[in-house]
């Protein structure tokens, strides 16, 4: 089978490197408060990186590859129920606003843990509920992500999974969307 590279190393390391500081700053809320500030901060160079290289990255890794407008994402998602899709060589539609999703969300998630250090807003209930409803809505919208992950896996035999560790996809075949 033909294989194409879509994911650059950038992409990778930064994927599961979020992972892991969104864990850590998830586990390590409540108790270790340095770690979890340390993990906050590690998310936001992440995503402060990762901004850049949507701008200046590879193909692939470029938002003007995979941003698509509300209506686009809408249509995508009416052809996910009705098993019509086409399958994408980078990020699908629906994958793209995720992926929006989640950088918005993290990005308030890492602002709002920020203010909560500064004299301004240190022991804000405000700030600390602001902070505690992102992380929860980060928290849903990562096991959508991985749900829709794990069933465009499914619907194009492909492992998604796999391509975010090795970069690599099956090549375009006629009727996908490179």
């Amino acid at each position: 089978m033909a294989t194409t590279r879509v994911w650059d190393a950038f992409v990778r390391v930064f994927h599961w490197s979020l992972v892991a500081s969104f864990a850590v700053a998830w586990v390590s809320g409540d108790d270790w408060k340095m770690l979890h500030i340390w993990a906050g901060y590690a998310a936001a160079a992440l995503i402060a990186m990762r901004l850049i290289w949507g701008l200046v990255g590879t193909h692939y890794a470029r938002f003007s590859q995979f941003v698509r407008s509300p209506l686009v994402v809408a249509s995508y998602l009416r052809d996910v129920t009705t098993g019509r899709e086409a399958r994408y060589l980078g990020h699908n539609p629906a994958g793209g606003a995720m992926i929006t999703a989640l950088l918005a969300t993290l990005t308030g998630l890492c602002v709002s843990g920020w203010l909560l250090t500064t004299d301004a807003f240190w022991g804000s209930e405000l700030m600390e509920g602001m902070h505690e409803t992102l992380a929860n809505l980060a928290l849903v919208l990562v096991g959508l992500h991985i749900a829709g992950v794990l069933w465009a896996s499914f619907r194009h035999h492909e492992n998604l999974l796999r391509s975010l560790v090795t970069g690599i996809k099956r090549a375009p075949e006629s009727g996908d969307i490179a």
